[in-house]
């Protein structure tokens, strides 16, 4: 069954009003799920969606109440995410970091007490879409091993930045691993292999099975590089938060309990500091210089991928297909109803 945009965000929307979701929290999820598909990060959009579902009925996703900001100023807040929804929580955050940018230059804002957000450059694109420089942070449970160890210490941390620019799309969303933990959970369920150098099995030794390095450790990105901005992450999103930290971090993998993990929302109105003109024209020549030597600038990738799946839509994989079906059939939706 292939989906598209708009049949894929009703198809969500409904699921979860369906099922008792708060109406304006379930568009954020939607839009954030569509958002990871079209970008082609199938592992955290509709292919991570039926782990919420899990939440439900294991009550570590809260579908009532809302949010609580626990500490504020001019230019930061800490928010308590009351174990909503971790899109609603991260989507609040982030819009609070905009309007305090918007305010005084700068805005940083934290969350503890959420959940799940899905793919973590569709909050940094928020802050780019209203002008602001966006950054994202986030801990999740561990799957990296420290440097010279190989039992699984810290998450795979993802970070996002997008760069407001009028024509082109500037945005970095990467994990601090070699891959993203969902990547191998949708590998191990597609039954397929993960390239040679991604994870270490639970031995420490070198495996391509995504099952193996689930229960193993994924091997961070760039060798020491990649581990000290993971270790440094974990910090920020963990003891900076009140969230948790290390092997104190849990409900990111799966819904089985609640989650601990720590976010960091962070946005810049470069027009407090040089004036947006100038920073627009100064990025521009940037841009120039790159694209002069035949360079890429980060975030062609995703522009070209949403072109392509905007056009075609995405295939759901069988197994996909059936697990989210036997979604639809408990609550009576048809799910074919939905196909593009």
């Amino acid at each position: 069954m292939k989906l598209n945009a708009k049949n894929e965000k009703k198809l969500v929307t409904d699921i979860l009003i369906k099922l008792g979701t708060q109406e304006n929290q379930a568009d954020i999820v939607a839009q954030a799920t569509v958002d990871a598909d079209l970008k082609g990060f199938t592992s955290h959009g509709i292919g991570r969606f039926s782990q919420y579902i899990k939440g439900f009925k294991a009550k570590t996703i809260n579908l009532e109440g809302d949010i609580d900001i626990e500490r504020e100023t001019e230019a930061m807040a800490l928010i308590n995410g009351n174990s909503l929804f971790g899109q609603y929580v991260a989507r609040r955050a982030m819009d609070l970091a905009i309007e305090k940018a918007k305010n005084v230059g700068i805005g940083i804002v934290g969350t503890h007490n959420g959940n799940h957000f899905g793919v973590t450059g569709y909050y940094s694109d928020l802050a780019s879409q209203k002008g602001c420089i966006g950054v994202v942070i986030a801990n999740t449970e561990p799957a990296i091993a420290p440097f010279g160890g190989k039992k699984p210490l810290i998450g795979t941390n993802p970070i996002a930045i997008g760069i407001p620019n009028e024509d082109t799309y500037i945005a970095l969303d990467m994990a601090t691993s070699v891959a993203a933990r969902g990547k191998l959970l949708e590998s191990r369920r597609k039954g397929e292999s993960i390239p040679e150098g991604t994870a270490l099995d639970k031995d420490g030794k070198p495996t391509t099975d995504p099952a193996k390095g689930i229960e193993g450790s994924i091997l961070p990105f760039g060798g020491f590089k990649g581990y000290g901005l993971a270790f440094l992450i974990e910090i920020l999103t963990g003891s900076l938060v009140n969230a948790g930290i290390g092997t104190g971090v849990k409900g990111t993998a799966t819904c089985s309990e609640d989650c601990t993990k720590g976010d960091l929302f962070l946005a810049i109105d470069p027009e407090k500091f040089v004036g947006k003109e100038q920073f627009n024209d100064e990025t521009d020549k940037f841009l120039d210089e790159i694209r002069a030597d035949n360079g890429v600038i980060p975030g062609s990738l995703e522009v070209e991928r949403v072109k392509g799946n905007l056009a075609n839509g995405w295939e759901l994989d069988p197994v996909l297909f059936d697990t989210l079906n036997d979604i639809c059939k408990n609550i009576d939706i048809d799910i074919e109803d939905y196909a593009a």
